[in-house]
């Protein structure tokens, strides 16, 4: 079994986390916070049989840091369908993995979906190039549609006499149906080893290539073309920071909340319930476009439907304390539900910004800050207590993953706007 000072050194940072036993690798998986992860595993092991048995049968923990989510989804989905690690592919569901399957062997290869029967081994099978297995059928297409916006391809099984309508909108570019020369030919086959470059996680020298293109362009004032590869580059920053989903709250949430309320109703008498957590971050890079962002987690799970973002205004002038004081004063003027709590990505100085505001709108809702280096929570009532969670607690890691979240969400609305704003 794993032991406490080998989950201490772990780095709570992107990448992947490998559960052994000496050399035998049982599970591999991946975050965008290991230490957080491992500790929900260890969490979870208490309940369920998989996680126990992941836990009992290791002795050792090894770590792989990427630098982007998205590569991490990339070498775990490798690793996985090379090693086949015995906790990896045993208590699947009923339907068979999912793969991104090329068909290079084509004269004009394909980018498809597939399910496979069982795991690929190898990554080169069937005169096609393999590449998962995937969580789900929303992660691919969600991968897939942001390479296509960078790189065009067709997606058509057979080839047809006519050009398709994704050729007309520049996503099937050159198209297979019209190709007509060896030039057009070339050019496809180009893209097609793009594709493969990004999906293997090589995407530096696309990325090199794609900002050399952007300054030509623009120093020779062909601002429409200069726009195209904008789009792409930003499109490249959306891949790298893609979010899977499925390890965000993986687990029935409701018993952690209970230990929660109980911990947090010592210092706030009134609460009752946490059927609502209102989770706020700020996001400010280089002073432009600063932007908040509320994530709520409600009815013990995360519901996207009520997510809000604010665009912060004066961003230059304003303090982070300034720029949440902002947030909360624009949220508190809607007529949207009453969380039970209020979390923030912030210590004591931004508990004492907000609580002023709530001073002044006569609000009496409980709030707390978790803190960095190391994570530890703060209450927002007089003398400021900290609360020491352990590691391993459940009450932090569903507070971590809120921050997260929360932070996430509010860097992806702030690329947003940078994008828009890029060639002012």
């Amino acid at each position: 079994m794993v032991t406490k000072s080998q989950i201490d050194n772990l780095p709570s940072t992107i990448g992947l986390y490998l559960f052994k036993n000496n050399d035998v690798i049982n599970y591999v998986g991946k975050s965008v916070n290991i230490k957080a992860r491992v500790l929900s595993h260890i969490e979870n092991a208490k309940l369920d049989n998989k996680e126990r048995l992941i836990i009992e049968n290791s002795n050792k923990i090894e770590t792989i840091i990427t630098e982007s989510e998205f590569k991490a989804l990339i070498l775990e989905a490798k690793l996985i369908r090379e090693l086949q690690p015995k906790y990896n592919s045993i208590w699947k569901d009923d339907k068979s993995p999912l793969y991104i399957k090329i068909t290079i062997k084509e004269n004009f290869p394909k980018v498809l979906i597939t399910r496979k029967p069982a795991f690929v081994k190898t990554t080169a099978g069937e005169g096609a190039l393999f590449f998962g297995p995937f969580s789900s059928v929303r992660m691919v297409e969600k991968i897939l549609n942001d390479v296509r916006r960078i790189v065009p391809f067709c997606t058509q099984k057979k080839i047809s006499k006519k050009a398709c309508f994704y050729s007309k909108i520049g996503l099937c570019d050159p198209c297979p149906n019209e190709i007509k020369n060896i030039y057009e030919k070339k050019q496809y086959k180009k893209n097609i080893r793009q594709v493969i470059s990004i999906l293997n996680g090589n995407v530096k020298k696309i990325i090199q290539n794609l900002n050399k293109q952007l300054n030509i362009l623009i120093k020779n004032n062909k601002y429409e073309q200069a726009i195209v590869v904008r789009n792409k580059i930003f499109r490249f920053d959306r891949l790298l920071n893609l979010k899977d989903d499925s390890e965000f709250f993986m687990n029935s949430n409701e018993k952690k909340l209970e230990e929660m309320l109980v911990i947090l109703k010592k210092y706030f008498p009134q609460l009752n319930s946490l059927d609502r957590i209102e989770t706020y971050d700020i996001s400010n890079l280089g002073l432009k476009q600063a932007v908040g962002s509320m994530v709520v987690m409600q009815n013990n799970q995360i519901d996207k439907r009520e997510y809000r973002k604010f665009k912060i205004k004066e961003t230059g002038s304003k303090s982070d304390f300034d720029r949440i004081k902002e947030v909360l004063t624009r949220r508190l003027k809607q007529d949207w539900p009453i969380p039970d709590l209020i979390i923030i990505d912030g210590g004591r100085p931004q508990i004492k910004a907000i609580l002023t505001i709530f001073q002044k709108n006569k609000t009496n809702i409980p709030l707390i800050g978790i803190a960095k280096n190391p994570d530890r929570v703060i209450v927002g009532i007089k003398g400021f207590p900290n609360l020491f969670l352990k590691n391993d607690s459940k009450v932090l890691n569903i507070i971590r993953l809120l921050r997260d979240e929360s932070h996430r969400f509010a860097r992806k609305y702030h690329l947003f706007l940078r994008s828009k704003d890029f060639l002012i």
